[in-house]
C-alpha cells in the first residue's frame, strides 16, 4: 500500500462515516498522508480529525476514534493508534509496508525521466534578472542564472521576470509521459504575483520559488519594486557579497537559512567535510551514482524490494515527505525548507550507503538489488532538489 493509496484509504474512511451520518462535514478533496511526527508512531500518520473537528461541531479525538475504527479494518492495515490530540497513526502489516517501500521506490525511478523546470542546464527559455541597472550587487548573473524565466519592463518601470515553463512541459507530453516525483498539479492555471526588492538574495529566493512552484503546475510572476513599495518576499540581506563563492555555493548560502536569518557569507561553503551540508548532499548524491556504477561492474542492477537494513527507514521517510516539502516550499515561499529537507535524506542515505554492495565474497543478492534501488531513488530526489535550487549535482565529487 503506497502513501497515495492510504491516502484514499482515509478519505473513504470519511466518506463512510458522512454517509453513515456519524460525521456531518463536507468531505476534503485530498488527504495528506504521511511519516509520523515526533511522537508518533507507526508507518504513516494523518492529521485529518484535526482538520474535520471543528466543521464537525466534535472533538478532535472523537473524530479520530470514528475514523480509527473504519481504517484499521482495510486490508493491509495492522493497526490504528491515536495519539497527542487526534492525530491517526497507521501500522501497516509487515507484507504491506514491504510493499509500500518497493512501490514508493518504483514510482520515483519510473518518473526519473521526467523534466524538471528550470533545471541548471535548460536552455529552452534563458532568462535575466538582472536586467535592471538598479541591480548593483556584483555577480548576479552568474548566481541566478535563471533558466526557465524571461524577464520584461513595464510602462511603469517595474521591472517583471515571468516563469515562462509551461504546465504542458512539465506535466505530461509525448516527450515526458510521467512528471518528475513529487510534481502536482495542484497549481495548474494559478498565476502568482511576486513583488521583490533589488536585491540579490531575494533575486535567489525569487528563482528559486519560480521552479519549486512550477512542480505544483503553477507560474510565478516576479516584480522588481523600488524602494518604499510593497513586496511579497524580502529577505534578510547578506552581509557580504556572496559571488566569490561560486554560483553553487553562493546560491546554497542565500538559500539554506531561513528568509528571517541572515546568511553566513563564508569559505566553509566551499570545504568538503562533513560539517558542511551542501558538501554532504552533494556528496550523498555522487555515492549513489557511484554505488550504480559499482553495482553494474559486478553484474547486477537495482529491483526495488524489501530493504532489511534498519536505518534505511530514515531513508523511506524523507522520501515519502518529499511532496509535501515542495508543496511547503512553495505555498509559505520558504525554499530554505527543500534545502534543509535535502540535507535530511542525505543524511539518512549516507548512513546505510555502506550496506548497498556486497562485501568480499559475498554474491549479489535480491537484498542488494533492494538497497541499491532505494539508493538510486534517494539520488534521484537529491538530483531533482538540488536542481529546484539551481545547483548542480555532480556525478563523481
Amino acid at each position: 500500500m503506497t502513501p497515495v493509496e492510504l491516502s484514499r484509504t482515509v478519505l473513504h474512511a470519511v466518506r463512510s462515516a458522512v454517509a453513515d451520518g456519524e460525521l456531518d462535514v463536507v468531505v476534503p478533496p485530498r488527504v495528506v498522508v504521511g511519516p509520523p511526527g515526533p511522537g508518533g508512531c507507526g508507518d504513516y500518520a494523518t492529521n485529518v480529525a484535526l482538520q474535520l473537528a471543528r466543521p464537525a461541531g466534535r472533538a478532535p479525538l472523537d473524530v479520530a476514534e470514528i475514523l480509527r475504527l473504519r481504517i484499521r479494518e482495510t486490508a493491509g492495515v495492522a493497526d490504528v493508534e491515536i495519539t497527542g490530540p487526534g492525530f491517526l497513526n497507521i501500522r501497516l502489516e509487515r507484507a504491506a509496508a514491504t510493499a509500500a517501500t518497493a512501490a514508493l521506490v518504483r514510482e520515483i525511478l519510473d518518473r526519473r525521466g521526467g523534466e524538471t523546470p528550470g533545471a541548471p542546464g535548460d536552455q529552452s527559455a534563458p532568462g535575466d534578472l538582472s536586467a535592471s541597472g538598479d541591480q548593483s550587487a556584483s555577480g548576479i548573473h552568474d548566481i541566478v542564472g535563471a533558466p526557465g524565466i524571461s524577464s520584461t519592463r513595464s510602462t511603469s518601470g517595474t521591472h517583471t521576470t515571468t516563469s515562462t515553463t509551461s504546465n504542458t512541459n512539465t506535466f505530461g507530453t509525448s516527450s515526458t509521459p510521467h512528471p518528475p516525483y513529487g510534481h502536482t498539479t495542484a497549481l495548474n492555471g494559478h498565476v502568482i504575483p511576486l513583488r521583490i526588492p533589488y536585491d540579490m538574495r531575494a533575486e535567489v529566493v525569487a528563482d528559486a520559488l519560480v521552479r519549486i512552484i512550477a512542480t505544483q503546475g503553477g507560474r510565478v510572476e516576479v516584480a522588481h519594486v523600488r524602494p518604499g513599495e510593497r513586496v511579497d518576499l524580502r529577505p534578510v540581506l547578506a552581509a557580504e557579497d556572496p559571488a566569490p563563492l561560486g554560483p553553487d555555493a553562493a546560491r546554497w548560502a542565500l538559500l539554506y537559512p531561513a528568509g528571517r536569518d541572515r546568511p553566513r557569507i563564508t569559505a566553509d561553503h566551499l570545504l568538503q567535510r562533513e560539517s558542511n551540508p551542501l558538501f554532504r548532499v552533494r556528496y550523498a548524491h555522487a555515492r549513489t551514482r557511484a554505488l550504480g556504477r559499482n553495482a553494474a561492474r559486478l553484474g547486477f542492477d537495482a529491483v526495488p524490494g524489501e530493504v532489511d537494513v534498519p536505518d534505511a527507514g530514515a531513508v523511506v521517510r524523507a522520501l515519502a515527505e518529499y511532496p509535501d516539502v515542495l508543496a511547503q516550499a512553495g505555498a509559505q515561499r520558504t525554499p530554505d525548507r527543500l534545502a534543509r529537507h535535502l540535507v535530511v535524506l542525505a543524511d539518512a542515505l549516507l548512513a546505510v550507503q555502506h550496506t548497498v554492495l556486497p562485501l568480499g565474497d559475498e554474491k549479489p543478492s535480491v537484498a542488494h538489488r533492494a538497497r541499491l534501488a532505494l539508493a538510486e531513488a534517494a539520488g534521484t530526489v537529491l538530483a531533482g532538489g538540488l536542481s529546484l535550487l539551481g545547483i548542480s549535482a555532480p556525478e563523481h565529487l
